[in-house]
């Protein structure tokens, strides 16, 4: 009655894990979306300006 199963604290400390790793992921996908864009607005604008630039991927 008293004691808890070793197997559930597991699974309650495993999910907390995941959800914070989740909200981490998503963070991260939101910065990288945002880093895409200006990358892709900074070429834009070397083009408009001739500017010759590397293309990495």
């Amino acid at each position: 009655k008293n004691h808890k199963c070793v197997k559930w604290d597991d699974y309650e400390f495993t999910k907390e894990e995941l959800q914070e790793l989740d909200e981490l992921c998503h963070g991260n996908w939101i910065e990288i979306q945002r880093l895409y864009e200006y990358i892709d607005e900074l070429q834009e604008l070397l083009k408009e300006n001739n500017i010759s630039y590397p293309y990495f991927f």
